[in-house]
Parts: structure tokens; C-alpha cells; sequence
């Protein structure tokens, strides 16, 4: 006899409980919505100009770069 889905997923999520984890739901943007990737462009303009005025921290930026030479990944 097959068990219901219903009662399979509930046994899973059980042992996930009994091993200490507990669901979370996450919501996040819809890459397939109209306009989507305007937004996206706006937004990293937005970051750009506000990037490109602030040259304290691009130089702090540069500091950290010149850091990290000879790092190997």
C-alpha cells in the first residue's frame, strides 16, 4: 500500500524538526516579472552614482585591494 504524499512530506519535515531545524519561508523578487531588469539597471545606477561620489571609500577600497596581493584563492 502507497503511503499519501501528505503523510510522507509530514514524516520529513518531522525528522528535520527532531534534528533541530525548523522551516522558514522566504520571499524573494520574481526575476520573470515585466520590468524586473529595468528595476535592476535603475537600482545599479543609483549604486554607481553614489559609488562613483563617495571617494573615501574607493580609496578605502583600494586600500583593502592592495592588501590582498599574493592571496591565493
Amino acid at each position: 500500500m502507497t503511503v499519501p504524499v501528505k503523510a510522507r512530506v509530514q514524516k520529513y519535515r518531522d525528522a528535520l524538526r527532531r534534528s533541530g531545524l525548523r522551516p522558514v519561508q522566504i520571499w524573494v523578487p520574481d526575476t520573470r516579472r515585466p520590468g524586473f531588469a529595468q528595476e535592476c539597471r535603475r537600482q545599479c545606477l543609483l549604486v554607481t552614482q553614489a559609488d562613483a561620489a563617495d571617494t573615501q571609500l574607493q580609496r578605502l577600497m583600494d586600500e583593502a585591494l592592495a592588501e590582498i596581493d599574493g592571496w591565493q584563492a
